[in-house]
């Protein structure tokens, strides 16, 4: 009997425990389970599942904006903890047993991060966005494009010549007298090496027991200036033209000169700061950096110098074999592009009278073949080729670019097209017009750095075009400005993404057009004598009438 009580009493609890959980269960469990004849409801668990989707869909922007402010503010704690660590004392980070030579090192191993640019470990954008399938796909989608303007350009010779083409004339002649720029950079790069430093090297050296100190700096300075203006400035220019470099070469020399003038620049406006600092400390050391140092830094995929950089431990040498691969498809991308697209268009257009529906037709068809232009070059120097250097020399640093094209204002985009070219600006050109003349001339300042960027700009095209026809330097130092204070950051909306890229693609196309139709008129319409004064008149407003 005892046996009975117990076995009922089991029972009795387990069924008073079904009902409890069955009286717990959600409605809709009940009346999935109370289904017909035991088969599954299909459309109510449909009707359910899109209930959860929506829930879902609605629970996601909070969801993900609560994440960005999370990562926001952890981002900002690592930096702002990163900034405290480099700006406070070396006392405060070494312990007491720390020698004094070891001290004045980790002082003298960095500026405070106030006063310079921090290098930290990271990828390149594009190398981000291109473990995305869906971003991947539109990488796809230009390999694509170029094998239709292949396709197109191998048909039609074969229908006018009966045969295939396959001649690159155009490469050819735009990287001709490869031997003399190969020379010309040579030279450069020597004198880069051995003159800026052995000046810095000379001047501290014997500048803490020098009783004449501003005589001896001036004096270094001026040999310096001397070098930057003559050697570095008339020297390569005077052989771009007068050895008549086509224009792809003279491009090499001239972006190289301007690279080095402003890597030399670099070296000597960090250096020099620790110098006169160790000599205010009265240390018995002169912090004079070393010349693989220096040698890493002139090779080094950054315009900012440091003593040391964020290395990685490995070099991947297919990685560097792709992008010098996606380099050397760029580089036909861009024959093409001229072959089947500016070519034709350009051609004849010295011949036909300057009117306004010309100059308007001519802008708009020029949009596509200059924003094309624009993204390869783009693609093809600030990621790849950057990134191969960078890889070869361990480089980590990648941060080339930032997402230039999600600008909603020109001041950002100015900030993230060419990172490498904007800090240098920033930190020497902008920060120490500031520094000279006080913070209250921030729009001088700003538009001083503008005025150096636009006529640098339009050096580079004068000297490789070999005429001045300031396109680009009104467009950048007008027409910028005047963007930069209009399209500011507090245009956040995507309607201001839409305006940036309408007006880039304007100014894309204005470029290309009065560019090209200025080089076909030189062609057309040549001087026997020219003067100084034809190589600054417009040929192609007057080529028309002497035809």
């Amino acid at each position: 009997m005892a046996g009975e009580d117990c076995v009922r009493k089991r029972q009795s609890g387990s069924a008073t425990t079904y009902n409890e959980e069955k009286q717990r269960k959600p409605e809709s469990e009940r009346s999935f389970q109370n289904s017909s004849n035991g088969r599954v409801d299909v459309d109510h668990v449909i009707t359910r599942k899109m209930q959860l989707i929506a829930e879902a869909e609605q629970l996601k922007p909070a969801f993900m904006k609560e994440v960005d402010s999370h990562f926001t503010e952890f981002v900002n704690s690592l930096v702002a903890k990163s900034a405290l660590l480099d700006s406070s004392s070396p006392a405060s980070i070494f312990p007491a047993s720390c020698s004094e030579k070891e001290l004045h090192k980790a002082k003298t191993l960095r500026a405070p991060p106030e006063h310079g640019k921090i290098f930290t470990a990271r990828k390149s954008l594009l190398d981000e966005l291109f473990e995305v399938s869906h971003i991947r796909t539109i990488y796809h989608m230009f390999i694509a494009l170029l094998i239709v303007f292949i396709l197109s350009t191998l048909l039609v010779d074969f229908i006018d010549e009966g045969r295939l083409v396959l001649g690159f004339d155009l490469l050819v002649y735009v990287f001709g007298k490869f031997p003399i720029v190969f020379c010309t950079w040579l030279c450069m790069f020597c004198a880069t090496v051995i003159i800026p430093y052995n000046l810095f090297v000379w001047w501290a050296q014997g500048y803490c027991s020098s009783s004449h100190r501003v005589i001896r700096s001036l004096s270094y300075g001026m040999l310096f200036t001397l070098f930057q203006t003559a050697g570095l400035g008339f020297g390569p220019t005077y052989i771009a033209v007068s050895y008549a470099l086509p224009p792809a070469s003279r491009f090499i020399v001239i972006l190289e000169q301007v690279r080095l003038v402003m890597k030399a620049h670099s070296f000597v406006r960090e250096n020099v700061p620790r110098v006169l600092s160790s000599v205010k400390d009265k240390s018995s050391t002169v912090p004079i950096p070393r010349i693989s140092q220096y040698l890493y830094f002139l090779f080094a995929p950054t315009l900012i110098y440091r003593d040391n950089y964020p290395r990685n431990p490995t070099i991947r040498w297919g990685y560097v074999a792709t992008k010098f691969a996606q380099v050397l498809g760029s580089l036909f991308y861009a024959y093409y592009i001229f072959v089947r697209l500016c070519i034709p268009q350009f051609h004849n257009s010295s011949q036909e009278t300057f009117n306004l529906r010309g100059l308007v037709l001519c802008i708009f068809n020029s949009i596509l073949p200059g924003v094309l232009i624009l993204f390869l070059v783009f693609f093809a120097f600030l990621h790849c080729w950057l990134n191969a250097f960078a890889e070869m020399l361990r480089f980590a640093d990648r941060m080339f670019y930032k997402d230039w094209w999600n600008s909603t204002s020109y001041a950002n985009y100015y900030r993230t097209w060419n990172v490498v070219v904007h800090d240098w600006l920033y930190y020497y050109a902008y920060r120490d017009f500031l520094w000279f003349f006080g913070k209250k001339f921030k729009a001088a300042a700003m538009l001083s750095v503008f005025t150096v960027s636009a006529a640098v700009h339009e050096y580079v095209l004068s000297v490789c075009f070999g005429y001045f026809y300031p396109v680009l330097f009104c467009l950048f130092a007008c027409f910028g400005v005047v963007f930069n204070f209009i399209l500011n950051d507090r245009r956040k909306g995507p309607i201001w993404n839409v305006i940036m890229w309408t007006s880039l693609f304007l100014g894309q196309g204005v470029i290309i057009c009065l560019y090209s139709q200025e080089w076909y008129a030189r062609q057309y319409c040549p001087m026997e004598n020219p003067t100084f004064l034809d190589y600054l008149k417009p040929r192609s407003w007057s080529c028309h009438m002497k035809m």
